[in-house]
């Protein structure tokens, strides 16, 4: 696993409004979540980071829902997101809007999730899309100097390489809002551009079958039916010749 931890310092927004467009952004992002919010279930949703707590989840069937952050007049609980004040197994439910691309250290952040997360449970991650305008650098320069510019890039293919290390069935992952500057996120051009979406979104569920079989260990688990038919045979042989 190439390493993604960043040398540069990364200064996490204190809510969406301080970044270009970025109430646009949680808007898109909502929407993205919304007939999804309907099939997480479960005991307790944490949501991680101030961009997280800002996300409408009143549709979510689990009501027990805590807010986690270093700061924020949002927050149940403050502490750091690298280390989570929870037992392991113990959360059904986690969501990180751009806490991967704001993280110094993604991996830790996802391991350290992982350990709170329960078998089966559901893991949404978003963040910003390289290939697109915002991950054009050069040709939108008058706003490099921006944070969201700023801020660390992920591919779908590199995030989605990450959560399967970690045994992750991905469930459903997008593209969207191709114009940072367009409010309606569902225009036509965006939906057809899709790809090139500034915006991306993961919904992954944690397995404890690994999803990839072993095949040498398939091949020994097999049953070996020619032995059970020759045991079967003798079987028959002696029964016979008892009667």
């Amino acid at each position: 696993m190439r390493s993604a931890r960043s040398i540069k310092q990364i200064t996490l927004p204190a809510s969406w409004a301080e970044l270009p467009w970025g109430e646009y952004y949680r808007v898109s992002l909502e929407r993205q979540l919304e007939p999804w919010w309907p099939k997480i279930f479960g005991f307790h949703l944490v949501k991680i980071g101030n961009l997280s707590a800002e996300i409408d989840t009143c549709s979510c069937l689990i009501r027990h829902q805590v807010n986690i952050g270093l700061q924020g007049k949002n927050m149940n609980v403050i502490t750091d997101p690298n280390y989570l004040p929870f037992a392991s197994k113990s959360v059904d439910a986690c969501l990180l809007a751009h806490m991967l691309t704001y993280s110094i250290d993604p991996h830790w952040l996802l391991r350290e999730v992982d350990r709170i997360m329960i078998d089966d449970g559901w893991l949404i991650i978003s963040g910003f899309n390289p290939i697109s305008i915002l991950g054009l650098r050069k040709i939108i320069s008058p706003i490099c100097c921006r944070q969201s510019c700023q801020a660390q890039m992920f591919s779908m293919l590199r995030q989605l390489d990450w959560l399967r290390l970690l045994n992750y069935e991905i469930i459903h992952h997008a593209n969207f809002h191709v114009l940072p500057w367009h409010k309606n996120s569902k225009s036509l051009w965006g939906l057809n551009m899709s790809m090139f979406g500034c915006l991306n979104v993961i919904i992954a569920r944690k397995r404890t079958i690994p999803l990839t079989l072993n095949p040498m260990r398939a091949t020994l688990l097999k049953p070996k039916f020619s032995n059970a038919l020759g045991a079967a045979k003798k079987i028959y042989r002696r029964s016979k010749w008892m009667d």
